[in-house]
């Protein structure tokens, strides 16, 4: 009789760590099953993304229920930081995968497991719904490359080895291109490399008035404020051109030779910054765009711009600002013939939970629920938005609007800008217009300035 408790015992503890679940005791489960309200703060996307999947888990656990919250990009960060200075903050919100490891200490790392009650239908003629609990392992760092694309990986797992976010979708940028420009042009299909076709490309796209300066503009680059995104796309350049951007050292280096470059000279930042400055210099054949010109999004949807980089969300934009406009997406160009290549450029936000938050358990336990393939689908579908899953890549290859997005997922980087995005942001124009303007300073002396101004928030 004791040899058989001895292996009830057993088994019953080996369903319980394996993750299959048992049910508690009275007091455990009903401590469990406590109501809760967790609150979601998000940016940009409503309600009704979300209302599905929140609906599924509020169905899986009826104890929990979801606030969710939708505030304006502009007012986010203030309202998020006022909100955990008094103590009122969110238990689950979205940062930019540039915040993360500034946001760190207001970030709760996700646990090794999560335990939660589950109401389960038993009995065979009596058929009663009983709670148990269950106890889940979380995604270790492993199945999380594994799972998702790479770039989130490199931003979410920190220094302690530890997950601090998951993303539901994770953007590139792309070339948005005016087809009907394209088609008077003679120009058939979108560059794909950075070479001399392509500049001979822009050069027949551009059109110039004596008096009135540039009426139609092959390309928004060059420029800093008037530019979408001008960061971004100067940054993809550097990193295709062999740049390092941060070293493991937490050193800011544009300029370190990459193993692919034959001349010890050769500086791949410089080498960006120039060609990039190229479209804003009057003086060179390239010359496409100047600091008077409107915004680059403004001059793509009003018919007079032949080329945008811009994001999956600039899509529903484009197309509400002029739905008549004839465009399409392709690939970000890449350098020809000179490794590394296809480097696209990762631009994301993830879902975190608070240090603050009382139900760091639970929270978790939401955060992975809504991450996984078919909810993920879901929130996908209903946005339009690039998959952050791998599973989901081949998927969206067959979607007209997101197969570019999907072919670059794979190949997407990032780096980290240091605590404050918007003064390296600010760094990087100054940069660029510098360099436009610049009638005798060197160019290394500039980007090193530029460097040395990001160095300054890495900690």
């Amino acid at each position: 009789m004791t040899k058989k408790i001895t292996i009830l015992c057993l088994l019953s503890l080996f369903i319980l760590t394996s993750g299959f679940g048992c049910k508690g005791t009275d007091t455990n489960v009903q401590k469990a099953m406590e109501p809760i309200t967790l609150t979601y703060w998000r940016v940009f996307d409503g309600p009704d993304a979300f209302s599905e999947v929140i609906a599924e888990y509020e169905a899986l656990h009826p104890y929990v229920n979801i606030e969710y919250r939708k505030l304006r990009y502009s007012e986010y960060e203030a309202e998020l930081l006022n909100a955990f200075a008094e103590d009122r903050g969110p238990d689950i919100f979205s940062i930019h995968n540039t915040w993360i490891k500034r946001y760190q200490p207001k970030l709760e790392a996700m646990p090794e497991t999560t335990t939660m009650a589950y109401p389960v239908l038993v009995g065979t003629i009596k058929k009663e719904t009983v709670n148990e609990l269950r106890t889940n392992k979380s995604l270790s760092v492993k199945e999380l490359q594994d799972t998702f694309v790479d770039a989130v990986s490199y931003d979410v797992v920190l220094e302690d080895n530890k997950i601090y976010g998951l993303p539901l979708s994770v953007d590139t940028l792309v070339m948005y291109y005016n087809k009907d420009l394209f088609n008077n042009a003679g120009i058939s299909q979108a560059p794909k490399y950075w070479n001399k076709e392509f500049l001979q490309t822009i050069k027949k796209l551009t059109k110039q008035d004596p008096k009135k300066g540039i009426i139609q503009s092959g390309i928004a680059l060059g420029g800093s404020s008037n530019i979408e995104r001008y960061s971004d796309i100067l940054s993809i350049l550097m990193m295709q051109n062999g740049a390092t951007m941060l070293e493991n050292s937490r050193k800011v280096v544009f300029n370190t030779v990459p193993a692919f470059a034959r001349d010890t000279n050769y500086n791949p930042g410089i080498e960006a910054l120039r060609f990039y400055t190229d479209f804003a210099n009057p003086a060179k054949e390239s010359y496409s765009w100047n600091s008077e010109m409107p915004n680059s999004l403004e001059m793509f949807t009003s018919g007079n711009l032949a080329i945008m980089f811009g994001y999956a969300y600039h899509l529903p934009l484009i197309k509400a600002s002029a739905p008549k406009l004839n465009f399409s997406i392709s690939s970000f160009p890449q350098i020809e013939g000179n490794p590394p290549t296809n480097i696209n450029f990762a631009n994301y936000w993830v879902e975190s939970v608070s240090k603050k938050s009382k139900h760091t358990n639970e929270a978790w336990d939401f955060v992975q629920f809504i991450t996984k393939e078919n909810q993920a689908k879901k929130y996908l579908e209903k946005t339009n938005l690039p998959t952050a899953l791998r599973s989901l890549v081949a998927n969206q290859k067959e979607n007209d609007d997101l197969k570019v997005f999907a072919n670059q997922i794979l190949t997407a980087k990032s780096w980290y800008k240091g605590q404050s995005v918007f003064a390296a942001e600010e760094a990087i124009k100054e940069m660029i217009d510098s360099t436009v303007a610049s009638t005798g300073e060197k160019i290394q002396t500039i980007i090193n300035t530029a460097a040395s101004k990001i160095q300054q928030t890495i900690y």
